[in-house]
C-alpha cells in the first residue's frame, strides 16, 4: 500500500492512524506528536469500563456492573466512604455446566454457587501512583472472592512493584487492551478467598444504590438458579 501511495504515512499507535503528507520528516514528527497527544486525551477512565466488561464476559464468563460512587448516601461525612467501592463488581456462575440435580444438591447444602469479584480501574500505572492504586484496591475489594487492579498502561517499574505487593495481598492485575478487549491479559494471577465477606457487602449495599442492585442480582441468582443478563449493565448486548 505504501509503494502505491508514497505520501501515505502512519502513526505507530493503536489504533493505527494514517495521514497524507509531503512535508519534511521534522514537520511530520511534530504533527504525529500532536495527533498522538489528542488521542490519549480523548480516553478517560470511564471509557475503560465497557471495554473491561466486554473482556470479563467474553473471556472469563463474568457478569459485571458499574458501581457509581456518586450514588452513595455520604451520610458519614466527607471522606466517610473513601475507598469503599470498587469501580466494577462481578459474579461468576460456578454451576453453569452442572447437571440440574447437582445444582439442586448444592443449593440445599449451602455450597457456594457463585464467585464474587471486584475491579479497580486506572488509565495508567507508574511508579508514582502504583502503591496508592494497589492499596485502594485492597481497601475496596476485601469482601470479594477475587480482587483485581486493572489498567490500560503500566510502566516496567510499576509492574515490578505490583508483583511484590500482589504476592503479599493476593490482588490480581489485568492489563486491558483498549482496542481489542478480548486480547487483554491477566499479568498477575489472583489469590481467591474461599468466602465473600457479607458484612462488608451489606455495608456497600446500605450506602450505595448500585451496590444494592448488585446484591439483589446475587440474591436472585441464588433463589432462581438463573442469571438475567439485563441486570448486569456491562455485559455486552447480543
Amino acid at each position: 500500500m505504501f509503494k502505491k501511495y508514497p505520501d501515505l504515512k502512519t502513526i505507530e499507535t493503536r489504533p493505527r492512524q494514517y495521514y497524507y503528507s509531503e512535508e519534511t520528516e521534522a514537520f511530520e514528527a511534530e504533527q504525529v506528536t500532536v495527533i498522538s497527544t489528542e488521542t490519549k486525551k480523548a480516553l478517560t477512565e470511564h471509557d475503560l469500563y465497557p471495554k473491561l466488561g466486554n473482556y470479563l464476559w467474553s473471556s472469563l464468563d463474568i457478569y459485571s456492573m458499574r458501581i457509581d460512587e456518586l450514588r452513595s448516601k455520604n451520610n458519614r461525612g466527607a471522606g466517610g466512604n473513601r475507598w469503599l467501592y470498587p469501580d466494577i463488581v462481578g459474579m461468576i456462575d460456578l454451576t453453569t455446566s452442572w447437571e440440574r440435580i447437582s445444582v439442586e444438591a448444592a443449593k440445599a447444602s449451602g455450597v457456594e454457587r457463585a464467585s464474587l469479584s471486584s475491579f479497580e480501574v486506572k488509565l495508567k500505572l507508574n511508579r508514582s501512583n502504583v502503591r496508592e492504586a494497589f492499596f485502594q484496591t485492597v481497601s475496596n475489594s476485601s469482601w470479594a472472592n477475587s480482587s483485581y487492579l486493572v489498567a490500560s498502561e503500566i510502566t516496567e517499574d510499576a509492574m515490578t512493584e505490583l508483583r511484590l505487593l500482589s504476592g503479599a495481598h493476593g490482588i490480581g492485575f489485568i492489563l486491558l487492551n483498549v482496542d481489542e478487549p478480548s486480547e487483554s491479559q491477566i499479568l498477575v494471577p489472583v489469590k481467591e478467598r474461599l468466602q465473600a465477606d457479607w458484612n462488608l457487602l451489606n455495608r456497600l449495599a446500605t450506602e450505595n444504590s448500585d451496590a444494592k442492585k448488585y446484591v439483589k442480582s446475587i440474591r436472585d441468582f441464588h433463589l432462581t438458579g438463573e442469571t438475567q443478563k439485563s441486570n448486569w449493565n456491562l455485559v455486552p448486548k447480543d
